[in-house]
């Protein structure tokens, strides 16, 4: 409690982090396991579409040119409307239910966060599961296929009445994100590739064990969140995991000045993935539309 008390006294900041409890729970031997190195393959390279111009001022070529962009325009948003679920969904579902019970256990297991008042151990565990999950997942190397989803035409919406109610919740295109039909809608294929692209950073860039422990702590101490008590402990607590990540690149890869950015932008990708996204592709095709809080209040909890 000490350690706590202190981060709200001035001038912390400038203080050398090497004593703190955060600082040796996320260096400590037991979190490190044996690492794997693979071969990761490149990611795919996305083709470009050129536009070719028309030379000829006529009305007609003009026309033609205008109706070209419109159809293009429809592409792109028809594109931007796809979804996708899980090809295999129970085997899936099980992956990461494993890693999910790894990743509670992770967030128990740091001292810094047991001291921490319950409301606001409740409030950082609502808001990171879901992205230290997408963590496990790299760091298990967990991959999933997708296959896509046809979404309903505006006929079938009108005979069978909807299908599905909403849930209140909504992906990255604003679409909502229906509880009942599931199977059928999917998620939206933006967000998946969102996912795998997180995913291949991260085993693009061969993140060692400690480097995922460090970024765990960040993510986990998200001192942005509205309605924390110990605000100021939470902030001292998230810059000594971005301090730690830092002087570890520093030691361990010294010959590459630019990992930390890039270790940096990979967890700003991270921060872009929803929650509702993972919860409906990774859990509600066999758990149903089951409140993701409820599950995790009984899993941290036991309540």
């Amino acid at each position: 409690m000490a350690t706590r008390e202190g981060c709200h006294c001035p001038g912390t900041g400038g203080q050398n982090n090497n004593n703190s409890i955060l600082y040796h729970i996320l260096k400590n031997d037991r979190l490190t396991t044996t690492e794997e190195q693979q071969t990761i393959t490149k990611p795919q390279q996305h083709q470009q579409h050129r536009w070719h111009r028309v030379s000829s001022c006529s009305s007609s070529s003009s026309s033609s040119s205008r109706l070209e962009l419109r159809q293009q325009q429809a592409c792109s948003c028809g594109s931007s409307r796809r979804r996708g679920s899980l090809r295999s969904p129970q085997v899936t579902c099980k992956a990461a239910s494993a890693v999910l019970v790894k990743t509670l256990r992770f967030v128990k297991n740091v001292p810094c966060f047991r001291e921490l008042p319950e409301d606001d151990q409740l409030l950082l565990v609502r808001n990171c599961w879901a992205p230290l999950l997408v963590l496990g997942f790299a760091q298990d190397r967990v991959d999933f296929e997708i296959t896509e989803t046809a979404e309903p035409s505006m006929l079938q919406r009108i005979l069978t009445g909807g299908s599905g109610s909403q849930s209140g919740l909504t992906d990255r295109q604003g679409e909502p994100l229906l509880e009942q039909s599931t199977e059928t809608s999917g998620v939206s294929l933006a967000d998946i590739q969102g996912i795998k692209a997180f995913l291949k950073k991260c085993w693009a860039l061969d993140i060692s064990t400690k480097e995922y422990a460090y970024i765990k702590g960040a993510v986990l101490f998200n001192s942005d969140l509205p309605g924390l008590r110990y605000l100021h402990y939470i902030q001292s607590l998230r810059r000594e995991a971005h301090q730690a990540l830092n002087e570890h690149v520093k030691l361990i890869h010294r010959d590459d000045t630019t990992r930390f950015a890039k270790l940096l932008i990979t967890l700003s990708m991270l921060r872009a993935i929803s929650p509702a996204v993972v919860a409906q592709l990774f859990f509600k095709p066999v758990i149903g539309a089951v409140n993701m809080e409820d599950v995790l209040l009984e899993m941290f909890y036991g309540k």
